[in-house]
């Protein structure tokens, strides 16, 4: 292309005694001549000017697929898994700034209460509750969780209103079946006597537990980040000021391999950005 070595080094970052040593390789390899070398001019020989049509078009080739890769590895879609409810009440509401900044990855979100193996399915990065520890997995921690009851606003009005953890014995607990224990270990806290705390209605689902205390049908355990939403938008309140921290949290979880991807790295950075935020901001 420039029918000079030294405009061929100068390009590729190498010297120019590196360029006809390379050319020399090459035609010693093929037992050819394949250029013709003057006092200040090189030009391609009969063999070259045959050879470089096969040539061109195969880095041509080679070019467009490593493009191709990299465009794939840049775009396309980036599958996350995580649970219902951390899907509906903390990742959703906030995908759109993602999305926005990185309008060439599609993301596909993928719910459930297993731990997918991210050697054998089509799963990029997951957000996992529990301390932190998944063998072969990086773990990074997100956000932490309080746990404390929420109702809807119409149970803590009026005189015979929700006022004090007491009171609770004149409401319906509304139980959450991946937490059985819950409101026992609350009420405990709270130094709350004369509740059972088995009595109730159970939900296996956080969201629908969580729905019907918006409905009015008794009080939920909430547990940070996912009533935070709730909360703020006055559907929820919290009639105590008791919170119970948790042991466990939230963590952006990869194999250790996978942060070299871009797409994969970007969605992880956003993650532990949108962290920091809600740390800050107190917004979990």
């Amino acid at each position: 292309r420039h029918m000079s070595f030294t405009d061929a080094a100068e390009e590729l970052s190498v010297t120019q005694a590196a360029i006809s040593h390379q050319v020399r390789g090459l035609e010693q390899r093929l037992g050819l001549k394949l250029f013709v070398r003057r006092n200040r001019s090189l030009l391609l020989s009969e063999a070259g000017q045959a050879y470089l049509p096969s040539v061109r078009s195969a880095f041509d080739q080679l070019n467009e697929a490593t493009e191709k890769l990299l465009q794939k590895d840049r775009g396309g879609h980036l599958t996350v898994t995580t649970t219902a409810s951390v899907a509906t009440k903390w990742l959703v509401p906030r995908l759109g700034g993602f999305q926005r900044a990185n309008p060439e990855i599609d993301v596909r979100v993928s719910t459930g209460t297993g731990l997918v193996d991210f050697s054998r399915e089509d799963v990029d990065i997951g957000i996992r509750y529990g301390r932190g520890q998944w063998p072969n997995l990086m773990a990074e921690r997100l956000v932490g969780e309080d746990v404390l009851p929420v109702c809807a606003p119409s149970l803590a009005k009026g005189a015979n209103g929700l006022k004090k953890p007491a009171d609770l014995k004149r409401f319906t607990l509304l139980h959450i079946g991946t937490f059985p224990d819950d409101w026992q270990v609350w009420l405990t806290a709270a130094g709350v006597k004369g509740i059972d705390a088995s009595r109730g209605v159970m939900f296996d689902n956080a969201i629908v537990a969580y729905q019907a205390a918006m409905d009015g049908l008794g009080v939920a355990l909430g547990r940070n980040p996912l009533v935070t939403p709730d909360l703020k938008a006055g559907r929820l309140v919290a009639p105590f000021d008791l919170k119970m921290p948790s042991e466990f949290a939230y963590y952006v979880v990869y194999p250790a391999e996978a942060i070299r991807r871009r797409k994969i790295k970007a969605f992880r950075d956003w993650l532990m950005t949108l962290a920091d935020t809600t740390a800050a901001t107190a917004v979990a």
